[in-house]
């Protein structure tokens, strides 16, 4: 269990090692954890999120710089700390909630309702979200509190690594992940949506610089990607915003908020349709931040990776 880690160029010779040796390093966490309880293990978070914030500098520069533009000042060690400190957190909550743990921790759900509206069809809903909060609670909240999957789509290679990071601390919940970028992924995508499940998506960031759109975000624009949301139109589906902020201590607020219904949009609108989904998103996604700033957990310089010039589909 790690907290942001720079990235060095040209690392690829040691991505193996470092992996390896990043899952025994859960593999220990986790053990820790059941063994000690969360109250005491949650002591070890502290010294890492000190150790990141003294030997991470490109993760402390990316957090300060996303702080300043949330808070509309500089952060103080304190609120950098903070931050980290939350990551760090959710990470180490994961293991609880993957476990089925519900009792450890206070949970407060808003907009359920609009989820029940959606699946009381039985065709299944899209779920965005973002590097915000933990995944975790809403995807074992969702698997454990009602009779509906909670499945995590993403690029391969990131799907990779997280069934890697999930076995080791519970393999049953592999099977929620389904990877992007297979002959069949889209196959298997309508027919999980078609058997009622939510599926969630993190709509933040894009593997590379194409297929994104320039959208204001804390005060300039950021490269958002567009993939999303014509997956969502191409499936004609409903589209809820999700989050599952760390309120502190072991208080979690999961919310749920509308942001578009693809099933309702003839062809002739995709486009105006998809632009207004996205535009919708990021609002809520900025709204979010504002409201639990430590939330945010993308720890490198976001608006940096808007493209030079935006590509024709983003314009």
């Amino acid at each position: 269990m790690t907290p942001p880690q720079d990235s060095t160029p040209g690392g690829a010779a040691w991505t193996g090692q470092a992996e390896r040796s990043g899952i025994a390093i859960m593999r220990l966490m986790v053990w820790l954890s059941l063994t000690l309880g969360r109250r005491l293990s949650r002591l070890v978070l502290h010294g890492i999120a000190v150790y990141f914030l003294l030997f991470a500098p490109r993760a402390r520069r990316a957090s300060a710089h996303y702080l300043q533009r949330v808070l509309g000042r500089r952060p103080g060690l304190a609120e950098r700390y903070r931050h980290i400190l939350g990551f760090a957190s959710t990470i180490h909550d994961r293991i609880y909630f993957l476990n089925g743990r519900f009792e450890l921790f206070d949970i407060e759900i808003t907009g359920a309702e609009l989820i029940d509206a959606h699946l009381a069809d039985g065709r299944g809903v899209l779920l965005f979200g973002a590097h915000l909060g933990s995944f975790e609670a809403l995807r074992t909240i969702g698997r454990n509190r009602t009779d509906r999957a909670v499945c995590m789509l993403m690029h391969a290679e990131n799907a990779r690594k997280i069934n890697s990071v999930l076995a080791a601390i519970n393999p049953a919940a592999t099977q929620d992940v389904l990877p992007l970028g297979k002959l069949d992924s889209m196959l298997h995508l309508r027919d999980r949506l078609d058997a009622g499940q939510m599926i969630g998506v993190l709509a933040d960031r894009n593997p590379s610089k194409d297929g994104t759109s320039p959208i204001s975000f804390l005060g300039s624009p950021a490269a958002f990607p567009t993939g999303p949301f014509r997956l969502a139109a191409m499936l004609r589906r409903p589209v809820l915003f999700m989050c599952a902020a760390y309120l502190g201590g072991n208080r979690y607020r999961i919310s749920f908020s509308p942001i578009a219904d693809f099933s309702q949009v003839d062809r002739k609108d995709r486009d105006a349709a998809i632009a207004a989904a996205q535009a919708a998103y990021v609002a809520l996604l900025e709204a979010h931040c504002r409201e639990t700033p430590y939330n945010w957990f993308n720890f490198f310089d976001f608006w940096g990776e808007l493209p030079a010039q935006p590509s024709a589909q983003a314009r």
